[in-house]
């Protein structure tokens, strides 16, 4: 490690190494990991890095901020289980627009049973892309999952089983077309199907098998076409359960918080044995976001969808390291 790991406020180097890891295990688009962190004596600041954009399939970089929230989240929740608490300035700079925030560890403060549960769940938090078993998951899970999402500010939208049918045929619309956009196939094949070595993007290992006829939701192929043929009768569940993050806002602190709360309910989901996956091409386009937006009841602006349901093991996607995003003064 060629940049230097110091203390910060109350947590030792050692800690602070601890919590920069997991804030890095945070979801994103393509596993691009669009984060930068900046350590001081007694900061964290995270900024986006928007050299790691996804323009065709993120133009406006919504989930880019979306995974920065989500990397906040998982360095609160690391601070807090270190037995910190954390002073968090959202957006603390108008003039400067990739500061995103700044985390103070100002001072001991013993973790909640909850804190250190869902830090617990972060290093096993995967992007599970294989079928899921066909077990429902329970209402009583549902009332946990969407209490998640409250506690960060956003809203957790389970559509009822009439609704499916509607928010099946938007993931096709969306789908196709993005899969007739030449520019958004070249990106998609940039970012996916690599090998072991990459510290970055979706490992042909991590892609799940590819997508075929009788599959009942749209998947991507995320393997470049390099997956294994599924093994015969292993298809997709025919109904995982589906969620629509919403936030009560747009724009960058509404996304921010949606991130925050998307990756609250990602570790809730963990913490309860369920594996979840991402079905973002519907939020992608925004006459299928438009539509989703219609079909959740209109007061919400849908960040994410999510499939959420009782999965096999998969490995951990690859993470750049630290010395390519931190930088200490």
């Amino acid at each position: 490690m060629n940049t230097p790991i110091g203390a910060v406020g109350c947590l030792t180097a050692d800690q602070v190494r601890d919590v920069l890891l997991k804030a890095t295990s945070a979801p994103s688009l393509y596993n691009s990991q669009p984060w930068r962190f900046h350590c001081t004596d007694d900061t964290i600041a995270l900024h986006a890095d928007r050299s790691r954009a996804v323009p065709v399939a993120d133009p406006e970089h919504r989930e880019l901020v979306l995974a920065c929230g989500a990397a906040l989240l998982n360095l609160r929740l690391a601070v807090r289980a270190a037995g910190v608490q954390p002073d968090v300035n959202v957006l603390p700079h108008r003039c400067t627009p990739d500061l995103l925030a700044m985390v103070r560890p100002a001072r001991r403060r013993p973790a909640t049973p909850t804190d250190v549960e869902l830090a617990a769940a972060i290093p096993r938090r995967r992007t599970n892309r294989k079928p899921f078993l066909p077990a429902a998951v329970p209402g009583s899970l549902h009332s946990q999952l969407r209490q998640a999402a409250e506690a960060e500010r956003a809203w957790l939208a389970i559509p009822e089983r009439e609704q499916l049918p509607k928010l099946q045929a938007l993931a096709q619309q969306a789908h196709d077309a993005q899969l007739s956009d030449a520019e958004f196939t070249a990106e998609l094949r940039f970012w996916t199907g690599r090998n072991s070595g990459s510290p970055d993007g979706v490992l042909v290992s991590s892609s799940g098998p590819l997508p075929e006829p009788q599959d009942e939701w749209v998947l991507r192929d995320y393997s470049r076409g390099q997956a294994n043929t599924r093994v015969a009768g292993k298809d997709f569940e025919p109904e995982p359960l589906i969620c629509v993050l919403g936030s009560f806002q747009d724009g960058v602190s509404a996304q921010l918080h949606a991130g925050m709360a998307m990756q609250r309910v990602l570790l809730a989901a963990t913490a309860a044995g369920l594996s979840s996956s991402f079905i973002s091409q519907i939020v992608e386009v925004p006459t299928t976001r438009k539509e989703l937006r219609e079909l959740i009841g209109g007061g919400l602006w849908p960040q994410a969808v999510l499939r959420i349901g009782y999965g096999s093991p998969v490995p951990a996607a690859p993470r750049r390291s630290l010395d390519d995003v931190v930088a200490r003064n």
